[in-house]
């Protein structure tokens, strides 16, 4: 064993004393940051205008906060664009991580001084757990690629503004450095495929031990490594060890990377966003992801089924309860209060905290009153490959309501298939039968002759790649919708379907 990774074995069996520590007293931990920040805020104007100076419980804030989403606090957000200080948090964020919003626009989500660390601390420490559990510390003596967007940041009223994984590329450890793909001037290049084939051409010759990004685009790269060398990404990389990747479920993903790396290798799945990093996968052998309660993040939810309602309960993570899914709302020491982060997800343990995301508050299907939610078509795609021999590149939903002729309307599932089933017509079976399953609403729905079975529409090679590039986010933090109530993702792919 190396040195570097013998020193990596005892800083994480440190790191994991540490978590330890937190997540054994999970409602004291949050209660500390919870007072930490309404305390830190109150003389901000946001905790003026909310008479912070009088809170002492949940309670007390719930009555004073209402929940928002970005829209309802971009008043106080935009003072923060315009360089005021003491808006939502003393002074002024480090930081404004630029996302494309699907209502607001372009969204800047403050970054703060107090904020950033745990950032950086939370992917650390996701890889820390791995060694800690795994006793597997040889891959960080290899190189480790980080597929992300532009380091290259602007600046406005001395409020420096980029990509978060941008951002956060100019805070990687000192002894990552040279262990860390790719170079600068490659991540520096904004056009998606250019980069990726800039990253290709330096990674071919590396000893790449870990591997990092959202799946679709890791795919992207491999397809090109094994285009280039007519082999298996596993045969390139020998001791490829590690995939971590966070922004979509991994699992319908998971046998076509199995297939370009011709072997199965480990995974960790992380939660960030640019409000806040919120959990990573803590163990090979526990679902879910560790939620992070001591981090400057205090959470609150609601049940989805009763967010859109009026006053809606907000429970704290002492009252949540498993196999529900709730809708995530956060307090930060980014300046984020009452936040309506848009996620769902769902409980697997409450001894420690772990969550799945289970999908977003707007991407639903319920054309018909049924609420289809992302986690319940992933898990019956899921079904359906594992039944098949079928692999998929990419996959949405969306609902057909005015169908030609006299049929019935149905679900409309997009796919893009790198191995087809033998038999289609099965493979939509099986999805549509483990849908209903889930899905008592879907279910009744179908029984009672008020939509038909789903169905089908084959994407062509490459086709959502193509769809992604035609609407400018092609790579980086972008992803594919999901599931969509209405038809603009679907009307957008049929350019690109098998006819």
């Amino acid at each position: 064993m190396s040195i570097k990774a013998f020193a990596a074995r005892i800083f994480a069996k440190r790191v994991h004393k540490k978590i330890q520590k937190w997540s054994r007293n999970p409602v004291q931990a949050q209660e500390k940051v919870f007072q930490d920040l309404v305390a830190t805020a109150t003389a901000t104007e946001f905790g003026k205008d909310h008479n912070f100076i009088s809170i002492n419980n949940h309670d007390d804030y719930t009555k004073r906060v209402p929940v928002r989403d970005y829209e309802a606090l971009r008043p106080y957000v935009d003072k923060v664009v315009k360089g005021q200080e003491n808006i939502l948090w003393p002074g002024k964020p480090l930081y404004f991580a630029k996302t494309s919003g699907t209502t607001s626009g372009a969204k800047y989500i403050p970054i703060t001084k107090a904020s950033m660390p745990y950032h950086i601390e939370a992917a650390r420490n996701a890889i820390l757990c791995y060694i800690h559990e795994t006793k597997k510390a040889g891959f960080v003596n290899g190189k480790m690629i980080f597929l992300q967007g532009s380091p290259v940041l602007k600046e406005e009223n001395g409020i420096k503004l980029g990509r978060l994984s941008g951002i956060v590329a100019h805070y990687i450890p000192k002894y990552l450095q040279k262990n860390r793909m790719p170079s600068w001037e490659t991540n520096c290049i904004d056009d998606w495929e250019t980069k990726v084939d800039a990253i290709v051409k330096e990674t071919l010759k590396e000893d790449m031990t870990v591997i990092s990004g959202i799946p679709s685009w890791v795919q992207m790269y491999f397809e090109r490594l094994q285009a280039k060398t007519n082999k298996k990404v596993g045969d390139i990389f020998k001791n490829f060890q590690l995939f971590i990747y966070g922004g979509v479920n991994y699992e319908p993903y998971r046998s076509k990377f199995e297939n370009l790396i011709g072997r199965s290798v480990d995974s960790i799945e992380l939660f960030p966003a640019s409000e806040g990093f919120f959990a990573f996968q803590d163990s090979q052998k526990k679902r879910g992801m560790l939620l992070l309660l001591d981090s400057g993040i205090f959470y609150e939810f609601i049940k989805a089924d009763e967010f859109f309602g009026e006053n809606p309960k907000r429970y704290t993570i002492k009252n949540v309860e498993t196999g529900i899914n709730y809708v995530m709302i956060i307090s930060t020491n980014a300046g984020l209060w009452g936040y309506n982060l848009g996620d769902t997800v769902q409980f697997t343990s409450t001894d420690p905290y772990r969550v799945i995301v289970s999908g977003r508050v707007k991407h639903f299907i319920s054309a018909f009153g049924e609420h289809v939610i992302a986690k319940e078509v992933e898990e019956a795609l899921n079904e359906a490959l594992n039944a098949s021999n079928a692999r998929i590149n990419e996959f949405t939903v969306a609902p057909q309501i005015n169908p030609e002729g006299n049929e019935l309307p149905y679900h409309e599932w997009f796919i893009e298939f790198e191995n087809e089933p033998e038999d289609l017509k099965l493979f939509a079976k099986i999805i549509d039968e483990a849908l209903q399953r889930q899905n008592s609403y879907y279910f009744d729905l179908i029984q009672g002759n008020i939509l038909q079975t789903l169905k089908i529409t084959r994407v062509r090679e490459a086709g959502f790649t193509s769809y992604m590039k035609s609407i400018g986010k092609l790579g980086g933090q972008n992803k594919v919708q999901r599931l969509s109530n209405d038809r603009k993702l679907a009307d957008g792919l049929m350019d690109f379907i098998i006819n």
